[in-house]
């Protein structure tokens, strides 16, 4: 099995069980230090991913996000109490990808400081997700934050103009403004948007930074501030996390450096699933690493993909590509007989604990540096995102079929069942047939990705976690699960960037009632709806997967979600 690696550094305890893994990780190690890797991270030498500085010179701001912060906080804190006084209760974070993931680790971890407001995210285009919030928000309390590094991404615009009207509809246009903030990098068209429109106030990040690696930059603490989160301690733990992975601390004693070096190894060596198991209350930190790792190392043919929210299993429900990562509360030992066993039965399996919740500022850092080790290790850039564009101009091209015809392109199902479609390579009895026969085609190195297009309940969420848990029991692969179009800016880029091993099941359903998108805040013309965007961009990912040779299906689920999710489970 190999030695148990255990260290302390001073200021978190890790251990890990490495087996055969351990020899290629010791002479990665030995490898970086006489590289100087580490130093070369910190003098922003992009050499040490590529030769060509392209979108990696211009991305290395988040190391020293803590220390920029810091001297941030005093005026957030001020536009916190500003809008307490103000009278605001609720707010609700418009984004996707990177400026939405760490404000829900933020607000499903922390919940609510007594007296702060209660913030909600919208990174859905579903109809019936944003007609919720609509109805769980009363005007006049009501603050709207609208998120986006490039302010130009098509969701967080058109939920703006939505909400923008809304507002307006019962405050008026003379106070619409005062209840919408922008956090946005300087010069970008939301910017403009919110000089034109009046907002509250623009939070203007450090533009040297990828939506992925802002967490402890305004996208992040803005709206962690706002629920009531001590963001001067969130900052404090990122900056104890900083020191720890300077570039004087011994390669073997930086965490940061020897988690990348696990991480990217352990991918190289076939184990390129990392399956999380986490305390229940920092669990959403999960979704957070999915994106972080997917969308940095899946790319060029390589590619760790993240495995969240997955019940863990007996060592015999897994194939011989797992690593597994255990991040835990300090005095959480639920998980400890499970990862146990799995070390015991050969799979490398690495264990990190937190003192508390407000840990996660270390904990964010820490994976942020450690995700660019493991990124070099597999030879890639980190920081860029060059399949990301596919699936969206293809969603861009279907909303410009609607616009000429009044239609998207039509599509035939392959068979039909009762209430459900199939659409692609499918054929059987039922539709758990037909998906059992779709999944027993796959490599035993392969995953596969459930896509789900639907608006995200809690019934929902256990259903899709039965019909996971049952994938896996039938072919001990990896199963992910996301929700479109949120995944598409996450695990969307590994999707198309990795060696091809994914499967992707598709499932779309009937939206129970629509929503409009104005054409211009302010404005009641409408060309575009929700339900028709949501549908441009699951076809156009659709097209993006096949266009690289991806295996894909889609079942159409008709009015009855979570029916007929259970259906495709065999219940």
């Amino acid at each position: 099995m190999g030695r148990r690696d255990t260290a302390n550094v001073g200021w978190r305890l890790h251990s890990a069980y490495l087996g055969d893994l351990q020899a290629a990780v010791d002479a990665a190690l030995d490898e970086l230090t006489k590289a100087e890797t580490a130093r070369r991270i910190w003098a922003r030498d992009d050499t040490v991913w590529k030769p060509d500085p392209k979108e990696i010179s211009n991305r290395l701001g988040w190391l020293d996000t803590t220390g920029v912060m810091a001297g941030n906080v005093r005026r957030l804190r001020a536009f916190v109490d500003e809008v307490r006084k103000a009278g605001y209760r609720k707010a609700l974070l418009l984004g996707m990808g990177g400026s939405s993931l760490a404000p829900e680790v933020f607000r499903k971890t922390f919940g609510v400081t007594h007296g702060y407001l209660d913030l909600a995210v919208l990174d859905s285009t579903d109809p019936g997700a944003v007609l919720a919030h609509a109805r769980a928000m009363t005007p006049a309390q009501s603050l709207f934050i609208v998120s986006s590094k490039s302010g130009s991404t098509v969701e967080p615009l058109s939920f703006f103009k939505r909400f923008y009207n809304w507002t307006t509809d019962a405050l008026g246009r003379e106070r619409a403004g005062e209840h919408f903030v922008a956090i946005t990098d300087p010069g970008s068209g939301l910017a403009e948007l919110a000089d034109r429109y009046r907002f509250r106030g623009t939070f203007l990040n450090d533009p040297d930074m990828g939506g992925r690696y802002s967490a402890l930059s305004h996208f992040g603490l803005v709206p962690a501030a706002l629920t009531g989160v001590d963001i001067g301690r969130m900052l404090a733990s990122g900056a104890v996390a900083m020191n720890a992975c300077r570039a004087d601390v011994p390669t073997r004693q930086n965490l940061g450096v020897w988690l990348g070096v696990v991480l990217g190894e352990a991918a190289k060596s076939g184990r390129d699933k990392a399956t999380f198991a986490l305390s229940p209350e920092i669990a959403s930190l999960g979704d957070w690493l999915e994106q972080l790792l997917a969308e940095s190392t899946g790319k060029e043919g390589a590619g760790i993909l993240p495995v969240v929210g997955e019940p863990l299993g007996a060592p015999e429900a897994y194939g011989p590509d797992r690593a597994f990562v255990g991040l835990r509360l300090w005095d959480d030992a639920a998980d400890d007989p499970a990862l146990e066993a799995l070390g015991q039965a050969g799979h490398p399996v690495v264990r990190l604990w937190v003192r508390d919740i407000y840990d996660l500022g270390g904990q964010f850092f820490l994976w942020e540096f450690a995700t660019a080790v493991a990124a070099q290790r597999l030879g890639v850039n980190p920081f860029d995102q060059p399949n990301v564009d596919s699936a969206k101009q293809r969603a861009r091209e279907m909303v410009k079929a609607y616009s000429d015809t009044g239609a998207l392109p039509p599509e035939e199902p392959t068979v039909t069942w009762d209430g459900i479609q199939g659409y692609g390579d499918l054929a059987g009895r039922t539709p758990h047939e037909a998906l059992g026969a779709f999944i027993s085609g796959a490599s035993d190195a392969a995953y596969v990705s459930l896509q789900t297009y639907v608006q995200p309940t809690v019934e929902t969420d256990a259903a899709l976690t039965s019909l996971r848990l049952w994938i896996r029991e039938q072919t001990r692969l990896a199963v992910t699960v996301g929700y479109g179009p949120r995944f598409l800016h996450s695990t969307g880029q590994l999707h198309k960037g990795d060696a091809g091993r994914g499967v992707f099941v598709q499932l779309t359903a009937d939206d129970l009632e629509d929503a409009s998108i104005p054409d211009e805040a302010g404005s009641a013309a409408s060309s575009l709806t929700f339900g028709i965007l949501k549908a441009a961009q699951a076809m156009g990912d659709r097209q993006a997967l096949a266009g690289e040779g991806r295996k894909v299906i889609r079942f159409h689920l008709g009015r009855d979600v979570v029916g007929g999710i259970r259906c495709l489970a065999g219940a």
